[in-house]
């Protein structure tokens, strides 16, 4: 009954997604996905798939590094700047185009997503020209990436911030393991496991972006950018253009930026068992709202993911952004395997298709994660399995 339910639910997502054919294969649906305008000094990238939160495809990904590519060798390219249509910048990877791909036993299809997504990270990270995030809305996953990764990254009052891998049964990838663990103190353990949020005041606060601005006044630094010309001196006078419209926020009081004392106390601890046993102790003692509510957030993730993500984010603490993509493309390709466990799998099932949030994780309980299950995430891919290659800069 519930695989009936997500074939239901999937049948549906498919003809949302592809409402005018029924060749669900052909990258030619996903011209419109990504426009781009080309100005005498710029090219301004929209994402452009609104209705599903401007969720990343593959096709998408590799005209973008294809694009951006051809633009880094351009003298007539100044700058970068990228947004997404609607009410969100990107809601991240289109996972329920990764569950087809794990339901149909496409796994290939699923590795060329993550090697795609991962590269346009690197790519991002590395780019020789400056990168400008517009940030107005929802922006989670590989929109996280996209934006926080490159020069610039501007937030909003209509920002809506987050890596919420661990609900789904994955882990925080696309360079995630990466910026979360460049976050002051534990904040980063924090957001990788519970899936928390931030608002764009607070996104600044914690330096995961640069600037700040009121939604409204997103289009005149836009109009502002595309007035620039190719021998303007980057990245000083974009710098220019966004302190004029930009404005000073701070964290309202309810922020989790405002527990940093707390946050560190309970997410600093080796295991998620110690740091779930910090919340309870901290709960019972003060009966604090916020520690009743993280508790609520973690036992709702995948417990195998959450102990992946914890080990993740900490190794990431001494590694190179390529180091950090080349051990998340290990996880997600043992992941999707489905060697260990299926709560990726399960989880998008039950979070995005069938969306009763009743997730049935296997292992069920925390204590039931052995060492050995989760070093298997961390393993090298094998004789027979490529690791993630990234693009060298000459």
């Amino acid at each position: 009954m519930e695989r009936l339910k997500a074939i239901n639910r999937l049948s549906h997502y498919r003809r949302t997604l592809f409402p005018h054919s029924n060749d669900s294969n052909a990258d030619s649906l996903f011209d419109d996905a990504v426009l781009v305008e080309e100005k005498a000094g710029s090219r301004i990238v929209t994402l452009n798939r609104p209705h599903v939160l401007n969720a990343v495809v593959t096709p998408m990904g590799v005209r973008l590094i294809q694009m951006y590519e051809s633009w880094e060798k351009d003298p007539n390219v100044g700058f970068i700047v990228i947004k997404g249509s609607g009410k969100a910048f990107s809601a991240g990877g289109d996972v329920v185009c990764l569950y087809q791909f794990m339901d149909e036993e496409r796994l290939e299809d699923c590795k060329d997503c993550f090697r795609t997504f991962y590269s346009l990270m690197y790519l991002i990270h590395t780019y020789m020209k400056p990168h400008v995030a517009l940030i107005d809305g929802v922006t989670m996953g590989a929109g996280a990436g996209m934006s926080t990764l490159g020069t610039f990254c501007v937030a909003t009052d209509r920002t809506v911030f987050g890596t919420p891998e661990t609900l789904i049964g994955f882990h925080p990838d696309g360079g995630a393991s990466y910026f979360l663990s460049h976050l002051p103190g534990y904040l980063g353990e924090y957001m990788g496991l519970t899936g928390a949020t931030l608002k764009g005041a607070e996104m600044v606060a914690c330096g995961l972006a640069t600037h700040y601005s009121l939604s409204a006044n997103i289009p005149l630094i836009e109009e502002q950018l595309k007035a620039l010309l190719p021998d303007d001196p980057m990245p000083s006078v974009i710098e220019a253009v966004l302190a004029k419209f930009c404005d000073v926020a701070y964290p309202d009081e309810r922020s989790v930026l405002h527990r940093t004392e707390m946050v560190d106390k309970c997410f600093g601890h080796d295991t998620v068992e110690e740091i779930i046993n910090a919340l309870e102790s901290e709960a019972t003692r003060s009966n604090d709202p916020w520690c009743i509510s993280t508790l609520q957030k973690l036992r709702q993730a995948s417990p195998l993911s959450l102990k992946v993500a914890l080990r993740s984010i900490r190794e990431s603490r001494s590694q190179t952004l390529e180091e950090c993509l080349i051990r998340e493309y290990r996880i997600s390709i043992h992941a999707i395997s489905r060697q260990v466990s299926s709560d990726f799998y399960e989880g998008v099932r039950a979070r995005l298709l069938d969306r009763n949030s009743a997730s049935k994780w296997n292992p069920p309980k925390l204590e039931d994660v052995s060492e050995d299950m989760v070093n298997h995430y961390f393993l090298s891919l094998g004789q027979y399995e490529p690791e993630l290659e990234l693009p060298k800069k000459l």
